[in-house]
């Protein structure tokens, strides 16, 4: 066999290998995430304090969810931001066609359903995310994982499971809280800087805005908080190669859960919405 036959085949070969690495570990991170989520309530009965822990930890600790300073604040900013533009965008777009009186009908709904869910994933990725992956990826290459193993303690419960709770427990606050900023910005661009009528804007706002709305919405920031801390756990459970290798674990884990939301964002809004999505109190 020549150089020249040689070396395509190695390259196939390769590439092939490659391809089964990445099947196997894609079908390791799959396995982990059922197993967690089907150690849940073991977790609730077993390590009720060690939930309690997390939780206050995540709420009130470094990886603050409502002290001041934490991720409330990254949250606060963000949707403060992107709400701006929104008003901004939707005031250009519907000075366009003469209907900005709609104006608060479309901040309602893509506040709701769209912008306080999002962002609201995206910090709890970039605040609270990386730290699980730092904590567990750390307690992983210290051998500390396989001491709660030979422990007889199962350590996907009791690491993995018990964030996830905690991320399900604390998002709650932090959406409510990204989810009234969202509304207080777009408002604030449409009638104050834009001289918009404040009667009209809140009219068609609590026109379409609904309860069921705002439950869907609830429903995208749990699944978004389940998500983010399966993949952030996963990551940090089998890292590898010393403190540069949980660097790394957690910037695949970011990038992994970013690109997680916007897939799942898309697939829930089709799911609880619909296809062709209903605007409440408008007929359409």
């Amino acid at each position: 066999m020549t150089l020249a036959t040689r070396e395509p085949i190695a390259g196939a070969t390769r590439a092939a290998g490659r391809v089964g690495d990445n099947l196997a570990t894609l079908g390791m991170h799959v396995s982990f995430y059922f197993r967690t989520i089907a150690s849940i309530p073991y977790a609730l009965s077993k390590f009720r304090k060690h939930v309690f822990a997390q939780i206050s930890e995540v709420s009130f600790g470094t990886q603050s969810l409502l002290s001041g300073g934490g991720t409330i604040g990254i949250v606060f900013a963000m949707s403060l931001a992107a709400a701006m533009m929104l008003g901004v965008e939707t005031q250009r777009g519907l000075e366009l066609v003469g209907m900005t009186t709609m104006s608060g009908m479309l901040s309602a709904v893509a506040n709701t359903r769209e912008l306080a869910p999002v962002v609201v994933a995206i910090a709890l990725s970039a605040k609270v995310g990386v730290g699980f992956t730092a904590q567990i990826g750390a307690m992983r290459i210290s051998d500390e994982i396989d001491a709660l193993d030979s422990m007889a303690i199962r350590s996907i419960p009791f690491l993995a499971a018990t964030r996830v709770l905690a991320a399900m427990v604390c998002v709650i606050p932090i959406y409510m809280i990204g989810l009234l900023a969202s509304y207080l910005s777009t408002r604030l661009v449409v009638v104050y800087f834009n001289g918009a009528s404040a009667g009209t804007y809140d009219y068609f706002f609590h026109l379409v805005l609904t309860p069921q709305d705002l439950l869907y919405s609830g429903i995208k920031a749990m699944v978004f908080a389940v998500v983010v801390s399966l993949v952030h756990c996963a990551y940090g459970y089998y890292a590898s190669g010393g403190p540069a290798g949980v660097g790394a674990a957690a910037g695949r884990a970011l990038r992994t859960a970013i690109l997680s939301i916007g897939v799942l964002d898309v697939l829930l809004t089709f799911a609880l919405w619909g296809l062709v999505p209903e605007v409440p109190g408008m007929g359409v």
